[in-house]
């Protein structure tokens, strides 16, 4: 069966993003030609059926953005859109909630995960509603000092610790949600 997963780089100091929406070196981990972030990289591209993101994280690019993720992507908005296709990857824009979003990435996803890719008031949103099976953080060895906090408000949870992956750029964290 297949799982529902966020996946986030995150900073020591729980922010995903800096003060001024800046990456402050989260995502180098990602850019690794070899070793174990590739490994990882490769098991994401290889197991994601479909990906749910809110529309800041996709941010305002009219025509969609380039992806190595040529899956359905559902982006949760206030705004009904057209469906935009681009580069293999085609992007729903859903008005009617988390749960038709999940429902909609689920039946595209078949038998592949269902990625939860941000931004922070998606993932605090899929947190709250115990939507998740696993959570999978990119930890990047750096502090931001403030920014986008990831947890803020985020309910009481116990986690059972998956695995942990270390890479030259983040060390790779996966839980599997428990009761609270």
């Amino acid at each position: 069966m297949s799982r529902v997963f966020l996946d986030l780089a995150v900073s020591l100091d729980s922010f995903i993003a800096g003060p001024d929406g800046e990456d402050g070196g989260l995502h180098d981990w990602y850019f690794a030609e070899h070793g174990a972030a590739e490994d990882i990289k490769r098991e994401l591209l290889e197991g994601i059926g479909a990906i749910i993101m809110g529309r800041a994280a996709f941010g305002t690019a009219p025509d969609g953005f380039d992806t190595e993720y040529h899956v359905p992507h559902f982006i949760l908005t206030h705004t009904l859109r057209p469906t935009v296709e681009r580069g293999g990857a085609t992007f729903v824009f859903v008005t009617d909630g988390l749960q038709s979003a999940l429902t909609q990435a689920r039946a595209a996803a078949g038998q592949r995960d269902v990625c939860i890719a941000g931004g922070a008031d998606v993932a605090r949103q899929f947190l709250t509603a115990g939507l998740l099976d696993e959570v999978q953080l990119h930890v990047a060895p750096v502090l931001l000092g403030g920014g986008l906090p990831l947890f803020r408000d985020a309910p009481p949870s116990r986690l059972e610790h998956i695995r942990t992956v270390q890479s030259a750029h983040a060390t790779h964290l996966t839980y599997r949600m428990g009761e609270p």
